[in-house]
Formats: C-alpha cells, sequence, structure tokens
C-alpha cells in the first residue's frame, strides 16, 4: 500500500462450503500477526457485519477483497457488485470464485429441476414435503424477503471484474500467507493489460511437479477404475495404474497434499496457462492412454470408456460453470 494506513481488507463468502474461510483461521498465529497489520472492515462470516456498513463506505475505500464462493443467487450477485464498487482490488478467492468448482455442477440441470428435487421428491422427516421457499413471507416481526435462485451458478469473473485470481478448493494455507504476504510488502503483481494474474500458485502442472514414475509410454489401459477399487501403489503414476489423476491438466502450486495421500489429484486449482478448458484437457491425456487395439470396432471402445463413472463430474469437476460446456449450453 502506498500509505501509512493500514490496508483495509474484506472477505465474502458466496455459494460455496466455507472451506476457504477455514484455511484462513488455519494460519493459527500469523492471522494473529496480519490482524495487527491491517484494519479488516468486512467478515461477516467472522464478526458482526452488515450490508449496510459496507454500503455507506466511500468508493474504492476497500483495499483488497478476498471474494470466496460462486454466484448462485441474486444476493450473491447484489454483494459482488457492491463491493466491486467499494473495493480497489477483488480477488477471487478459492476454485468456487474462479471456477465454479463444485456449485458449479449444478450447471448440469436447469433451476426448476433442481428446486423440484430438493422441496419436492425428496423424503421429509415431517410434512414439508412439496413447500417451497417463497421470495417474500410476512411474519409478526413484518416481512423476510429472500434471494433469488438463479438458473445458473455463475463465476466470479463472470459476474464482475476481478483483479486478481487465488485458486484452489480450498487455497492452501502457505499459499494464503505468501499472498498477504505480498500484498502486505507491496509485491502484488501487476493487473491490467487484459489478463488477471493467478497468485500463490505455479506455472507448471501438478504432473510436472510430481514425483512418481511415470512410464506412461508404453501404457495402454482397457479399464479404468475408481481409488477404491484398487490397491494403489505408492510410487507409480495413477495414470498408469487405470485411476484418473487430473495432474497433467492441473495447475501446479497446492503441494500436492492429495498425492502425498496417495489419492489422485482431482483438478482444484484449475487449468495451467494456456490452457483454455481443464476438462478437455484432462480427456485429452486420458485418450492417449487408452489400449487402441481393437478400438476401431466401436463397442470395444464404448466399453473402455463406459468404466469411467461419471465423464463430467469427473473431467469437470470443479470447472463445469467457467468450461466450453457451459458456454455452449447457456451463451450458446
Amino acid at each position: 500500500m502506498t500509505d501509512n494506513a493500514k490496508p483495509k481488507l474484506a472477505f465474502y463468502w458466496a455459494a460455496s462450503c466455507g472451506g476457504c474461510e477455514i484455511t484462513i483461521t488455519e494460519l493459527g498465529m500469523r492471522l494473529v500477526t496480519t490482524g495487527e497489520l491491517v484494519d479488516i472492515v468486512f467478515w461477516p462470516c467472522l464478526m458482526d457485519f452488515k450490508y449496510s456498513d459496507v454500503e455507506a463506505m466511500d468508493d474504492e475505500e476497500i483495499d483488497v477483497c478476498f471474494f470466496n464462493g460462486a454466484i448462485r443467487s441474486s444476493e450473491n450477485e447484489h454483494i459482488a457488485h457492491l463491493l466491486r464498487q467499494k473495493s480497489k482490488l477483488v480477488v477471487a478467492f478459492g476454485s468456487c470464485a474462479h471456477e465454479g468448482c463444485i456449485p458449479g455442477l449444478a450447471n448440469l440441470y436447469d433451476g426448476e429441476s433442481i428446486l423440484a428435487r430438493v422441496y419436492d421428491t425428496v423424503p421429509s422427516l415431517d410434512e414439508s414435503r412439496g413447500t417451497r421457499p417463497s421470495l417474500s413471507s410476512q411474519v409478526p416481526g413484518g416481512e423476510i424477503e429472500l434471494p433469488s435462485f438463479y438458473e445458473r451458478v455463475k463465476t466470479l469473473p463472470q459476474t464482475v471484474d476481478v483483479d486478481y485470481i487465488m485458486p484452489g478448493c480450498p487455497p492452501v494455507v502457505d499459499q494464503v500467507w505468501n499472498v498477504f504476504q505480498a500484498l502486505l510488502n507491496g509485491q502484488l503483481p501487476e493487473t491490467g493489460n487484459g489478463r488477471v494474474p493467478i497468485i500463490g500458485v505455479d506455472e507448471k502442472t501438478n504432473c510436472d511437479v510430481c514425483s512418481r514414475k511415470k512410464g506412461l509410454s508404453d501404457v495402454s489401459i482397457r479399464e479404468f477404475k475408481r481409488p477404491h477399487e484398487v490397491e494403489l501403489d505408492l510410487e507409480q503414476c495413477f495414470l498408469a495404474q487405470g485411476v484418473i489423476c487430473a495432474g497433467p491438466a492441473t495447475r501446479a502450486g497446492c503441494g500436492l497434499p492429495c498425492i502425498q495421500g496417495n489419492m489422485p489429484c482431482r483438478g482444484c486449482y484449475g487449468p495451467p496457462d494456456g490452457v483454455q478448458d481443464q476438462g478437455s484437457k484432462l480427456l485429452s491425456a486420458i485418450a492417449a492412454l487408452i489400449d487402441t487395439e481393437g478400438a476401431e470396432d466401436p463397442a470395444v471402445l464404448e466399453q473402455i470408456m463406459n468404466t469411467i463413472v461419471d465423464p463430467v463430474g469427473t473431467c469437470y469437476r470443479f470447472s463445469l460453470a467457467d468450461s466450453i460446456l457451459n458456454e455452449l449450453k447457456y451463451d450458446r
């Protein structure tokens, strides 16, 4: 920051699970240290702030807003625009804000189908099944208004201009700490030129930094398995074992906690530089491993591909709302 005043920070939680908030608290005593150097002016998850507090601020009074969560409702969108107006810099914090993440998988369905499933067909412990929430209801204390449920999940960059993207589901603690340090020391990368910097990460892919034995040149897979269906070798590449790993299509920077725990990468850090669509990149990597002997027979190829359970959920687990598939469905 350019003056001696404490930087003013804001944190907001939209359509997400809350993991991004938890990773901030996991800073522990480092969070206390940071708290002494900044002025947190809005963090409704942790402190008693109201939307009116933000509305009363001057435009760009907030130095940096860390916005986590996708845009699922009219409230999410309203606050996204409000915080954009009141903030000098907005960071899409975490995979939900960055790519839509798990909430974005709802874009496989229309809004009515989701509401019907949740309120009309799912069994209930009482007689409330079939009762849907109303946008406006009268109660003894007055009128209660609820936000409207949008037809689709949008990412934060699809909703407002963002200055930085900080990927991860959630971003790992050391990544958060490094970004906080860069912020306090005035070392965040420059913005502009039509490119949104992705901060706290590596330019390589997880496959590039993974130490497992690859040996993929002679791999020919005729059946893909899920992790619980096979005894996973601790040293061999997951893909070589016929288990789908998103490492070839995922940006490095997480420190590989999943892979070190003997579980394949699921892709939460999004695509690396130069990759527009993470899911198609992963599909390309998978296709290169398929045993092509006899694959000219469509039935053989279909049999192999049918061993991939939930292809969209596997390849677009975190990025469907920011994918080519999403554009085809909603933007034509």
